[in-house]
């Protein structure tokens, strides 16, 4: 062991560290007194955060709801990405009752899906929003710059709580709490997050902090993006007017990262001094630069003078061009155990550090996140498909599994380049292509006879449902079964039932949000009669549906934009009546991949052979599409139930094809 003293740290102080370690092991679970669960989800009502079906929509609208100041609360968010910036809550935690805010990343909360958790501070049209006090929480200085207009605001309505499962990103800074002006008394306590900042991954500044209650980062992942000014994976400032015996920050198991400094401390205008304990990390500054160059200003910074920063190191290992930096005089710091340093070769390394001569592969890899836990997937990808198509519709013809494709440009174009083919599946074979002028079509076999609904275009848009009819696939009815009224008709999809058939249809009708789904019924596949009060999505975007009947529920798949991303989802419903309807908590059933534009639209389900086929659609909703095509390996029935009764068949992120 190697201890580099500072006149602070003498032996008496030494042993209130230690008994300040114990605490520090305990303070993520002073929670325990009983509080009030809120929950997140954009599945919701949006009513009152009792429960999931009653979820707010946002984490704001959470944080406005934590009743009292007695702590022990839990705002608990379900998996999906999160829109919102500069955080606050309506109440602080507790000594002994932090408040917690959680992401429900593997689902064993309730939440009935498992992913990340994402809060995006970026503006949602044009991207990353780097801009001065605009980050994950919220904290503001009036008069910072000339824009800066509003009243000050300090984060300090956070103390006490407690952050876990979370990836915070998308502006100035991720988890990072700023007192502002007045320094008071702080804690808060970060485990297992994602925090991303253009200035600061995550940390807190202007706090004075409690003895046994330390600000605690514990499992995290730390970035900052940027080298000017004060950047750095974590940045960290206490006041106190002498060198504390016991660490403001504790930073455990966690990989801090950034292009000029891992860890900084101090600002211009502040004298305060800061104790840092790191046990298990992993710092990384990514600029090895030349002496001659512009080389980095230590993986460990203290902007004003050292003697403002201690570090006490254990287990660690720091890479980067140089380990300390200061703008004057030294950082002071111990080692304990296995501290590692790799830097630039012209550089010395500080006593009590190992220097490494190759490349720490192993530490560097501990940058990338962890990937949030999944469950096990029923769906796999068999035979993606890569051919620009959009619309298809698998159906048994002649005992045959057998693909009705949209053969149509992405947009524009005249009669004659839209039409439809039916492919058998195995072979790649045409058997047919009709209906010149049609597309966005479903299909359906029905005692030997094929039956096909489809749009037709007409005047650069899309009009009416059409019935096309065929036994043989060479002689063909056709016949307009659903009339638009004032409205534009799209996709439509049809299954039967043990009373007939149900239509679900895709329209514009201006009386709902754009675009909404209607239904239709008939007997003989050839006489339609409307369902004028049942509408599915009319407060919100609904596209694409595509309607199975089965074992007494209506499902519903369907394409959900929820704003303000541009991303659109496959959403998967069931009704018993068309008109009441269940959201499957495992929402969304297919989302786009890496590659796969911002769309996993079109989806068209099917059960042959006792398997499952679900076939559908990505692209960027504008110019280029490619299929998909995804199996299970269960019937149909099983396959819908799982996603209502807990089977785990988890969601589906489509598969890129080079």
């Amino acid at each position: 062991m190697f201890i580099h003293y500072t006149p602070s740290l003498t032996w008496r102080n030494a042993a209130r560290f230690s008994i300040c370690a114990l605490l520090i092991a305990t303070v993520g679970v002073l929670s325990a007194t009983a509080g009030q669960n809120i929950y997140v989800s954009k599945l919701g009502d949006n009513s009152d955060g009792s429960s999931w079906s009653k979820a707010f929509r946002t984490v704001q609208a959470a944080l406005n709801a934590v009743p009292d100041d007695k702590g022990g609360h839990r705002i608990i968010v379900r998996p999906d990405t999160y829109m919102e910036a500069n955080l606050f809550p309506a109440q602080r935690g507790a000594a002994g009752a932090y408040n917690q805010l959680i992401g429900d990343t593997d689902g064993s909360l309730g939440s009935g899906t498992s992913g990340w958790v994402i809060l995006d501070s970026g503006d949602a049209e044009k991207g990353f929003k780097s801009y001065d006090w605009w980050g994950t929480i919220r904290a503001y200085k009036r008069g910072w710059s000339k824009e800066h207009k509003a009243e000050t605001f300090s984060s300090i309505g956070w103390d006490r709580w407690k952050f876990k499962n979370l990836y915070a990103t998308g502006g100035d800074a991720g988890l990072f709490f700023d007192l502002v002006d007045t320094a008071e008394p702080f804690t808060v306590v970060v485990e297992d997050c994602v925090s991303i900042g253009r200035a600061f991954g995550g940390g807190a500044a202007n706090i004075l902090s409690r003895p046994d209650e330390p600000c605690v980062f514990r499992r995290c992942k730390l970035w900052c993006l940027d080298w000017w000014g004060d950047a750095a994976g974590a940045y960290v400032r206490a006041e106190h007017p002498e060198m504390p015996a016991y660490p403001d920050f504790v930073f455990e198991d966690c990989t801090l990262t950034g292009p000029d400094n891992a860890l900084q401390a101090g600002n211009p205008g502040f004298a305060g001094f800061t104790r840092v304990k790191l046990k298990n990390c992993q710092l990384i500054a990514l600029n090895f630069s030349q002496p001659q160059g512009k080389p980095g200003s230590g993986v460990i910074h203290s902007t004003i003078e050292g003697r403002f920063l201690h570090v006490d190191i254990e287990d660690s290992t720091l890479m980067g061009c140089k380990i300390f930096g200061a703008g004057k005089g030294d950082v002071s710091f111990t080692t304990t155990g296995d501290v590692k340093a790799y830097v630039q070769f012209n550089q010395d390394v500080p006593k009590g550090m190992h220097r490494l001569g190759h490349w720490p592969a192993d530490v560097f890899q501990t940058i990338l996140p962890t990937a949030p836990p999944t469950n096990r997937h029923a769906l796999k990808v068999e035979r993606p498909e890569s051919r620009e198509v959009c619309e298809v519709a698998p159906v048994v013809w002649k005992n045959r599994l057998t693909l009705m494709k949209c053969l149509r440009p992405a947009s524009g174009g005249t009669k004659a380049d839209y039409t439809l083919s039916l492919e058998d599946v195995e072979t790649g074979r045409e058997l047919v292509r009709f209906a010149e002028g049609y597309s966005l079509a479903s299909a359906i076999v029905h005692k030997g006879t094929i039956y096909v609904f489809a749009a037709r275009f007409e005047s650069g848009d899309w009009n009416d449902v059409t019935m096309f009819k065929s036994k043989d696939l060479k002689h063909w009815e056709q016949k307009v079964v659903v009339k638009q009224e004032g409205e534009h008709l799209f996709n439509s999809s049809v299954c039967a039932t043990p009373n007939g058939f149900v239509m679900a249809y895709e329209s514009n009708d201006q009386k709902y949000t754009p675009f909404t789904i209607k239904f239709a019924t008939s007997s003989d596949l050839e006489n339609w009669s409307k369902l004028p009060e049942t509408v599915f999505g009319a407060d919100r975007y609904a596209a694409c549906p595509c309607i199975r009947f089965v074992k007494g529920n209506y499902y519903l798949l369907y394409l959900e934009h929820r704003t303000p991303r541009w991303v659109f989802e496959t959403y998967l419903a069931r009704s018993k009546d068309l008109k009441s309807w269940q959201l499957s908590p495992a929402n969304p059933i297919l989302t786009p991949g890496l590659n796969d534009g911002v769309n996993a639209s079109d989806p068209d389900i099917l059960e042959f052979k006792g398997k499952t086929y679900l076939y559908y659609t990505v692209g960027d909703q504008r110019t280029w599409s490619k299929l998909r095509r995804s199996v299970a390996d269960v019937p149909l029935s099983k396959f819908f139930d799982g996603y209502f009764s807990g089977l785990n068949i988890a969601k589906q992120s489509p598969t890129a094809v080079k």
